[in-house]
């Protein structure tokens, strides 16, 4: 009896060390998952900052990083909602020089010169959809059939110009990509190209988060056949997001339109889908679709834009900027492997 008694007065047990250890990884994980990169990008931030002797945190520099960001960051939008599928798109800048291509020449019509906005986007628009009915109808590899659009609208865009870089000084709406809207009179500006990228997301984010329709894309992208099984319009859902994908291309041209005053069949838009699905991967948007978040997706971009200006700021040469993309790119793979392995595990 007095042994029962006191092998009821003991405490109950407590968990052990590796119960605790185990709780201790799962929390590490979870702040992991939830600040994502926006660690990386402040210390990009401040090594370039001392790395470049104070020239990073200037007003002027930032205004430089924010330009160079937004048009990448309305790139990645669209590339988000691709690869929360599971597929991808390698035709976007080809789109966004054939929507800028369109645009001015547009905008040189005398009569027609104030449509060239929406003409650039609605271009975009229907180079994306034609993809995505590739895709979705005729049942085609998402690669394949962005990768014959990624030379396809290449050509297109170069007959537009007659193979020639089309001016217009005196575009309408230039101010979006060479202005800046005033938060603080004399202190604060923002410019116009951030205004319209912080847009982008903050839209993409009512879809992709407070919709149905953003519950479909994840659905589609975490396991396509059972979405189908479970009622989902999966064809309907693929040409939405590749629709997506081409008119924020679009966008994006109008904007770099707007900012050079000048489009170049050739040149214009050359290797931004990389940059582009690079920011989505380093935002934490798995490959294999169903996994992300279109604000991980700014971060990756911001990343891109802190890199490629700090790297000019502290003198490396283009041919190493080059070098170092490339290993980022091959970083972001990756990581989506090790974050994919990490959720395997747990």
């Amino acid at each position: 009896m007095p042994d029962n008694a006191a092998s009821k007065a003991q405490p109950a047990p407590t968990m052990t060390n590796g119960g605790a250890a185990e709780a201790k990884r799962q929390r590490v994980r979870v702040l992991i998952s939830a600040l994502g990169m926006l660690p990386v990008l402040l210390i990009l931030c401040i090594g370039f900052h001392f790395l470049s002797d104070g020239r990073f945190f200037t007003g002027q520099n930032l205004g430089i990083v924010l330009q160079q960001a937004a048009v990448n960051t309305v790139l990645a939008a669209g590339m988000t909602f691709v690869i929360l599928t599971g597929g991808i798109d390698l035709s976007v800048g080809s789109i966004l020089a054939a929507s800028a291509m369109a645009g001015l020449t547009i905008s040189k019509l005398p009569d027609l010169g104030a449509l060239w906005l929406p003409v650039a986007v609605l271009t975009g628009l229907g180079f994306g959809v034609v993809n995505g009915a590739l895709i979705a109808l005729l049942r085609l590899p998402p690669f394949i059939v962005t990768l014959g659009s990624l030379t396809a609208v290449r050509g297109l865009a170069r007959l537009l110009g007659a193979d020639t870089t089309v001016f217009n000084p005196s575009i309408p709406y230039a101010f979006i990509g060479n202005g800046s809207l005033t938060l603080v009179p004399g202190v604060a500006s923002i410019p116009w190209l951030s205004v319209i990228a912080l847009l982008v997301i903050f839209v993409s984010w009512l879809v992709l988060r407070r919709t149905v329709l953003g519950v479909h894309i994840y659905a589609v992208g975490g396991n396509e056949s059972a979405a189908r099984l479970a009622g989902i319009k999966v064809w309907g859902v693929l040409i939405f997001v590749y629709g997506v994908s081409g008119l924020l291309a679009g966008l994006g041209g109008a904007m770099q339109a707007a900012r050079l005053y000048a489009a170049n069949g050739l040149q214009l838009g050359q290797s931004y889908e990389l940059d582009a699905i690079t920011a989505v991967i380093l935002g934490g948007t798995s490959f294999v679709g169903g996994i992300g978040s279109i604000w991980g997706t700014l971060i990756g971009a911001l990343i891109i834009a802190v890199l490629s200006n700090g790297l000019i700021l502290v003198g490396v040469s283009d041919i190493w900027q080059y070098v170092i993309k490339g290993l980022v790119i091959i970083g972001a793979v990756a990581l989506d492997r090790y974050r994919l392995q990490g959720s395997a595990r747990t």
